[in-house]
């Protein structure tokens, strides 16, 4: 048997796995799911120290092959982000179980009664990189979601994957769950992610990415399933004429410079022209104080001229490292169409007093997640009371924003009679 058939036929089993645990899954009581998860949590803590040493070594390696610092930073687990990890799993536990909820509920003229009910989609699969937090946190929000779940994760961190899959999964026989309502696919073999994307005979439902921009771009061109996905996180602030200055320089620096390699941070700065001089010295010390790397258009580098140049390539250029791309805009109107051609539709922010230019701001962008006076980096699952999430969805169907719980399930029709019958 050649390799290529080998995956093939362990890829298949895991499907099927799969389809038989989410079967269970679907009516598997709130109680038993929350339990599960709780276990998970409880074990996570206790091998934190394991845990730790795994991903010291997967750092290790990858810093010795020169891995990029942003692509450090999300691979890497503190006491801190496990601490994170686990409360995620608490909180999840917490949510109010979406399965079976009522969406809505209608009676027609001829006295049928009809309830649209959420349900689990089934089984979903998830592909990521270097975040082995995803690990975790893909698997509760399926799990609490009624589905299964087919987890594989990067190769640059997959044994720190793998320990806090283990946790999961020992949690799951501890609940009395189905041993594979979560699964892990532990080689690293590319053809095994072929395999999911072929949709493993019928049994995946669902195919969620979370990487860069050639994963994503594989997905979806190769997937025989729905997906789900982001594309770049370019996200832009844009301060406007009517921005308190204090808090529109502490919204960017956060926005930039708090964890500049998730998808949430801020990639460009607009400025309204009515408040750009005033306002750019002490913002430009600022960023520059925080360590951030300033590209500006004509217009800031005639203010500021140790900016560096920005081309047109930095517009539309997710950095995920402390550099920002800065320009100069006529007002809200300005914002709206710059964001409008360069944004990948993730998250954007105004900074503004001015309820009114708010409003217009909110209403005429389209992206996924909007804020008014508030840093990008909240564009987070966990801090929209999600308890945690998969990914933020830049698409138009099904789910935007930050893949939650609720955001895994589908609905179902369901009619109540006394006997009527459809007339010719």
């Amino acid at each position: 048997m050649n390799r290529d058939s080998s995956i093939n036929a362990v890829m298949a089993a895991m499907g099927g796995r799969a389809r038989d645990a989410a079967r269970a899954m679907a009516s598997a009581p709130p109680e038993q799911k929350n339990a599960a998860l709780l276990f998970a949590a409880d074990h996570i803590d206790q091998r934190q120290a394991e845990i730790l040493a795994v991903n010291s070594e997967e750092l290790e390696i990858a810093n010795a092959r020169g891995v990029s610092p942003s692509f450090i930073d999300r691979m890497t687990l503190t006491p801190a982000r496990i601490a994170e990890i686990s409360l995620a799993l608490r909180n999840i536990a917490l949510l109010e179980d979406p399965v079976g909820k009522l969406i809505n509920k209608w009676t027609r003229p001829n006295g049928l009664q009809i309830e649209r009910v959420r349900t689990p989609i089934g089984v979903i699969a998830l592909i990521y990189e270097s975040r082995p937090n995803v690990t975790i946190d893909a698997g509760a929000i399926c799990l609490k979601a009624g589905n299964a779940a087919i987890l594989r994760g990067g190769s640059e961190c997959i044994k720190t994957s793998k320990v806090l899959f283990d946790c999961l999964a020992d949690a799951l026989l501890q609940g009395g769950l189905p041993e594979h309502a979560v699964q892990f696919v532990e080689t690293t073999d590319r053809a095994a992610v072929g395999e999911i994307l072929a949709g493993l005979d019928g049994q995946v439902d669902l195919i969620i990415p979370r990487g860069g921009k050639s994963l994503v771009a594989r997905v979806q061109s190769d997937a025989r399933a729905p997906v789900l996905s982001h594309l770049d996180g370019i996200c832009h602030v844009y301060i406007d004429r009517d921005a308190a200055p204090e808090k529109a320089i502490d919204i960017i620096v956060n926005s930039k410079m708090r964890r500049t390699g998730v998808c949430g941070a801020a990639e460009t700065l607009l400025v309204d022209h009515a408040i750009v001089e005033n306002i750019w010295p002490q913002l430009s010390k600022s960023l520059r104080d925080a360590g951030c790397e300033i590209r500006g258009d004509e217009a800031i580098r005639e203010i500021d001229p140790a900016v560096i140049a920005a081309t047109e390539e930095d517009w539309r250029t997710e950095y995920l490292a402390p550099v920002l791309s800065t320009a100069v805009v006529e007002g809200v109107a300005g914002a709206i169409a710059h964001i409008a051609r360069y944004s990948s539709h993730h998250t954007e922010a105004i900074v503004t007093e001015n309820d009114e230019t708010a409003r217009r701001f909110l209403t005429g962008v389209d992206s996924a997640i909007l804020l008014h006076n508030a840093s990008t980096q909240f564009a987070d699952g966990g801090e929209f009371g999600l308890g945690a999430e998969i990914g933020i969805a830049t698409g138009r169907l099904h789910a935007r924003g930050p893949v939650g719980v609720e955001e895994l399930t589908s609905y179902k029709n369901i009619v109540r009679g006394v006997g009527q019958v459809r007339p010719g």
